[in-house]
């Protein structure tokens, strides 16, 4: 009979071992291990990484030919603090990027003390042509939420949050020369090219009505169609693709906030797939498939203020022929 091996009515099976256990110190270190690398992890996250800003930088090939190249600047998610010195000094060098069109998807501040200080540190680009969309963090200040909520699917918004004068950041938008596209659209030119551009107010407000991209243009040979949201919520995307969109913006997500290395965000904050967190991707409905830019944000709440394996950014598009 095989070494190891006993025999139970006329069959021979393997003998019982002794369950096998970690002795006491040694599972009291590994816990404290972990705890350490967790409590690591957390303070990276804060105190490293949601202030490690970044630009990143993508090609668009969708200019009509004859076209002039443009640059695009998206910047979404920034849930200003007055106190966060570090984010508005790199906010205030944005301008240097020289975009030819701001595409803003929401989510601008975290209090009503945070809309003058963002004003200031845009400067400059605010007198770049520029489109918006609103978050649910323009019209309410953050609340402390379990994480868990979070990470089990789109948040919920809890009723008694406190309202934000958001109209006095739409309207200093607006005064200096942004589009307000929150279930809007509109056409303008740029080098040459008519925009045609449409926006809705945040789905994940459940404020979105799509208003369709504007009439036909007279020369669609040298025409765009670019549609702007906060929340990349697949009814929305589908309509914009639907209604000829040859580019879409989004935000909201935060690229997942904390991402697993060499795997990606775990959650977007709505029903876009995780592998679509952020970043340069498509959108395809009935055939048709189209750019769709989502960004990681600049941001996060203030209830939530870390980033893991996922840098702050705003993104650079430069706008080229097909």
């Amino acid at each position: 009979m095989a070494i190891g091996a006993e025999r139970v009515n006329g069959a021979r099976r393997p003998a019982r071992r002794r369950p096998w256990t970690i002795p006491v110190a040694v599972a009291g270190s590994l816990t404290g291990t972990l705890a350490a690398a967790g409590a690591g992890a957390l303070a990276w996250g804060a105190l490293v990484e949601a202030r490690n800003f970044a630009v990143r930088t993508e090609r668009l090939p969708i200019l009509p030919p004859g076209g002039r190249p443009f640059r695009i600047l998206h910047l979404s998610d920034i849930h200003l603090v007055p106190s966060q010195a570090d984010k508005l000094q790199w906010l205030s060098t944005l301008h240097t990027l020289q975009p030819d069109l701001v595409v803003n998807t929401g989510d601008n501040i975290a209090s009503a003390a945070s809309i003058r200080p963002l004003l200031d540190t845009l400067g400059p680009l605010l007198d770049v042509p520029g489109l918006f969309v609103p978050g649910s963090n323009d019209y309410y200040a953050p609340k402390p939420a379990n994480p868990l909520r979070y990470l089990a699917g789109p948040s919920r918004q809890d009723p008694d949050r406190v309202r934000l004068p958001s109209d006095r950041l739409f309207s200093a938008f607006e005064a200096r020369g942004w589009t307000n596209l929150s279930n809007r659209n509109t056409s303008m030119v740029l080098h040459g090219v008519r925009l045609d551009v449409a926006g809705t107010d945040d789905p994940h407000l459940d404020r979105d009505a799509w208003p369709g991209f504007p009439g036909t243009s007279p020369t669609p040979a040298r025409s765009l169609r670019i549609g702007v949201t906060h929340a990349p919520y697949r009814r929305v995307l589908d309509a914009m693709v639907e209604d000829g969109a040859d580019v879409v913006f989004a935000g909201h997500t935060h690229g997942g906030q904390v991402c697993l290395p060499g795997y990606g965000a775990l959650v977007t904050n709505c029903d876009l797939p995780t592998w679509q967190a952020s970043g340069l991707t498509q959108w395809s409905l009935d055939g048709r498939t189209v750019p769709l830019e989502v960004s990681a944000g600049i941001g996060t709440s203030p209830t939530a203020p870390v980033r893991f394996a996922c840098r702050p950014e705003a993104v650079v598009l430069d706008v080229v022929a097909r």
